[in-house]
């Protein structure tokens, strides 16, 4: 994750540079540049990643790793008490969202922390974890 944060090294992978926020923003046309605003850190360890999510409950909220890249989203859901209201007009009825952030493929589940207070969602990812090992199938 150092390198990529820092020096934007797609580990050869040529397709991971579409993973960076540059062409997400160039390609995606109308998107809200308000949701999960992110702030990371980064500290003698780990890096430390503040994700805004306000109105978001913790129930709500999902996070995956998926080939290197750590996905958090959320759907919220009105109940259907509020269908019984007369709304003329009713937008807030399904909210949904999702970040992603690359990571490298190195990073397991177990390697991340989160918590959640307030509307934030903190998460942990140490700079050092371990390489998997190759593993050779022997030959009869």
């Amino acid at each position: 994750m150092s390198n990529y944060l820092r020096n934007r090294d797609y580990e050869g992978d040529w397709l991971d540079l579409f993973n960076d926020s540059f062409f997400n923003n160039l390609f995606s046309g109308y998107e809200n540049k308000n949701i999960m605003k992110t702030d990371i850190k980064e500290t003698k360890d780990c890096y430390e990643f503040v994700v805004e999510v306000p109105g978001v409950k913790k129930d709500d909220l999902k996070m995956e790793l998926h080939e290197g890249n750590l996905i958090v989203s959320y759907e919220i859901k009105n109940d259907d008490k509020e269908k019984k209201d007369n709304y003329i007009i009713n937008e807030r009825k399904v909210r949904s969202a999702s970040r992603s952030y690359y990571l490298g493929r190195d990073y397991k589940e177990e390697d991340i922390k989160a918590k959640f207070d307030d509307g934030l969602l903190y998460i942990t990812v140490p700079k050092d974890v371990k390489k998997a090992e190759k593993k050779y199938i022997t030959i009869a």
